[in-house]
């Protein structure tokens, strides 16, 4: 037998030590009360008519009850039985963008936060796929291989920042090929898919050739460009004092705006693929791009595995602890007097 719930046992510890001593406390109590209130001469004609083996049988059944219920607690199941249970999905990675751009603030409450915080949801919306986390800048970086296991990527996920890779700079180009060659298998040429989430800034890094490379291994790339393709937005630099100045360079202050054209190009390499542009004020939403673009698409098994099930049998003590109830309730603790007792 199998228990679903073996916390549930630690209740049968009031059987010593609650359920009997009440009842003999009350026991006690109630012999103590008739002999205050009754002579020992009406004390024996009133304790004809009351059978302490039924007393004590009642009681027996309303412990029998208590300990029946707690095994239903218990979650009780036998007979297992194998069953393989195989799991399918697609094979997903996100390139994720750590530049310094992608502190600009034009998306709340910066590019780079809203982008944690939406591959976090998604976390809650994956159907058995496995995910990789790559951060890229001037160089890239695997913070975390494809896997199922979705806590270990909300821990790599708690690590990104713009201090994850070691060089400045956004090369696009170098991310898509790390991920081509690094991280999917060679197993199959389908069922893979790159979310990069990127301002679009790339660092001529050859990423329209990167994505041509993976389209040809069986990838498809959705690009999601954060900021304003027009307007752009500054690159706020806190100082070690906590004031908040903005990035410069010769001078001049960095203005980032989205370039949506490179993105274009780069998603239209693969086959399937798919540009989004998220601008100041809309919503990354993740968990929807993921349910229209990629839960719907053709799955291959990932892995199979053999579980034992069992059949549940908590209602057989359940029923037994309800029927005890109903049966102490029914039975009288008297017993039919005999004529001679009473003369």
């Amino acid at each position: 037998m199998n228990l679903g719930n073996d916390r549930a046992l630690w209740f049968l510890f009031a059987v010593p030590v609650v359920l009997i001593p009440a009842y003999l406390w009350c026991f006690w109590r109630k012999a103590g009360a008739l002999r205050t209130l009754a002579s020992n001469k009406m004390l024996k004609k009133i304790n004809i008519s009351v059978s302490p083996k039924k007393q004590i049988f009642k009681a027996f059944l309303l412990i029998a009850a208590f300990v029946s219920i707690v095994i239903a607690l218990t979650e009780p199941k036998w007979n297992p039985q194998p069953q393989r249970i195989k799991r399918k999905g697609r094979d997903i990675v996100i390139l994720l963008d750590t530049s310094r751009s992608m502190l600009a603030e034009d998306i709340k409450p910066s590019r780079l936060e809203r982008s944690r915080i939406a591959i976090t949801d998604l976390l809650e919306t994956l159907k058995g796929d496995r995910i990789a986390i790559v951060t890229f800048a001037g160089n890239s970086t695997i913070k975390c291989p494809l896997t199922q296991d979705y806590a270990f990527v909300r821990m790599a996920l708690a690590d990104v920042s713009t201090e994850s890779t070691s060089r400045g700079g956004t090369m696009i180009g170098d991310a898509v090929r790390k991920s081509t060659e690094d991280v999917f298998d060679r197993q199959s040429r389908e069922y893979k898919d790159i979310i990069l989430i990127t301002d679009g800034e790339d660092h001529d890094s050859f990423p329209v050739e990167a994505a041509e490379k993976a389209a040809a291994e069986g990838i498809r790339i959705i690009a999601i460009g954060l900021g304003n393709e027009n307007e752009g937005s500054r690159i706020p630099i806190t100082g070690p004092n906590g004031e908040i100045t903005f990035l410069k360079y010769e001078g001049q202050e960095v203005w980032s705006k989205l370039d949506g054209d490179t993105l274009r190009k780069v998603v239209y390499a693969t086959n399937g693929g798919k540009y989004l542009s998220v601008e100041p004020g809309t919503t990354l939403d993740l968990g929807e791009i993921y349910e229209k673009l990629i839960a719907s698409a053709e799955k291959r098994e990932l892995e199979s595995v053999t579980m034992t099930k069992y059949d549940e049998k908590f209602q057989i003590f359940l029923a037994s602890g309800l029927v005890l109830i109903v049966c102490e309730v029914l039975i009288s603790e008297r017993k039919k007097a005999n004529p001679k007792d009473l003369s």
